[in-house]
């Protein structure tokens, strides 16, 4: 196998904290996202989406999404289990992942790819060229608050998002409040279970 990423962007981070509290080791390259090595010929040629993290795995298969290359790797690696350890766990954590990355990454995407130069006509991530839409920015700022709310409030007595034990949800909403501080924004006041959920989540995964 071999993986592809850029340790500092938001999806790398989410597989990196997942790689690192199970102990698993890959060889990888590190794409510079920043010098538009995504962008270029070399690395589109391995994943013409241009997207990080990618797995090439040992049949060949190239795996692009997140998701997706940590339930392959908990299938090899089932020690300290994050994707649940029977199917209603899982599917606990599964459904919990689609709703932070709907509510959470794609609300900090529309703050981020909305606003900054950086992302004149790559709104969206891909190879498309997507033009800014400036109004988007205060709608992903909305949705993110207002989804930490309704997180705070079912979190309710449960020590992580699918009961006692951490799980790649809990990274997953980690890495989600931790980069939007790119963007200004953080857990709201009065979330306090929240706020005590990330000092947990953060000594689990150290």
């Amino acid at each position: 196998m071999h993986l592809y990423t850029y340790d500092s962007a938001p999806n790398p981070r989410r597989l990196t904290l997942f790689l690192n509290y199970k102990g698993i080791e890959l060889p990888t390259t590190q794409i510079d996202m920043r010098e538009n090595e995504h962008r270029g010929a070399e690395f589109l040629a391995i994943n013409p989406l241009g997207t990080l993290p990618a797995l090439l795995t040992d049949d060949g298969a190239l795996l692009t999404e997140v998701i997706a290359i940590c339930d392959y790797l908990e299938s090899q690696h089932q020690e300290k289990p994050l994707m649940g350890s029977t199917a209603l766990e899982r599917a606990l954590v599964l459904s919990w992942d689609h709703r932070i990355f709907v509510s959470i990454f794609e609300a900090f995407a529309e703050m981020l790819r909305n606003r900054s130069p950086a992302f004149e006509n790559r709104a969206l991530p891909g190879p498309l060229d997507v033009e800014q839409i400036p109004a988007l920015e205060e709608r992903g700022r909305k949705r993110f608050r207002g989804s930490l709310a309704l997180f705070d409030e079912e979190l309710g007595d449960k020590p992580f998002l699918c009961g006692d034990a951490v799980t790649f949800a809990d990274i997953d909403l980690l890495v989600g409040v931790e980069t939007a501080r790119w963007v200004k924004e953080s857990i709201p006041e009065g979330c306090s279970k929240l706020e005590a959920w990330l000092e947990r989540t953060r000594e689990a995964l150290t």
